[in-house]
């Protein structure tokens, strides 16, 4: 989880929302990535979809079922269908997103799905150090706004 809070910081760098992932597979990261939304002006540039795409590159493949997903909040409905879709054998997240979070926020998706690939579902993990950096993140960008007015 570590390395995907490495993601996260250089997505706050660059005034992104400091979101970051990795795809693990064998104890080896193949694939991170960290939002790009504003930068690429890509709605679709999230962490986890730009983690997953390089990992399936690395793999040569779409199936990712002996992979983990760290990610440094809880995946949105885009997101968790890709996921899904990808069949990633473990999903970690930091810290749950109460306005767009689908995987026990708004929906569980991942939990339950008519799917008959399952995903374990793990919270919590450096849920302190991502909440700081989602909070510091979100108090500049008003700090900021104002300040443009």
């Amino acid at each position: 989880m570590y390395a995907a809070l490495q993601e996260a910081e250089k997505a706050f760098e660059l005034n992104e929302i400091p979101i970051g992932a990795v795809v693990v597979y064998n104890n080896k990261i193949i694939g991170k990535g960290y939002n790009q939304t504003e930068l690429l002006k890509d709605p679709t540039a999230h962490a986890e979809m730009l983690a997953i795409t390089a990992a399936a590159n690395h793999l040569n493949s779409k199936i990712l079922d002996e992979c983990d997903l760290y990610v440094t909040a809880e995946p949105c409905i885009m997101c968790s269908g890709a996921i899904l879709l990808a069949r990633i054998r473990n999903l970690y997240f930091s810290t749950f997103e109460p306005k767009f979070g689908a995987c026990g926020s708004l929906f569980n998706l991942i939990e339950k799905n008519k799917y008959n690939h399952k995903i374990k579902v793990y919270s919590g993990i450096y849920a302190e150090e991502s909440k700081s950096l989602l909070n510091k993140f979100f108090i500049k960008l008003r700090r900021d706004s104002k300040s443009k007015k």
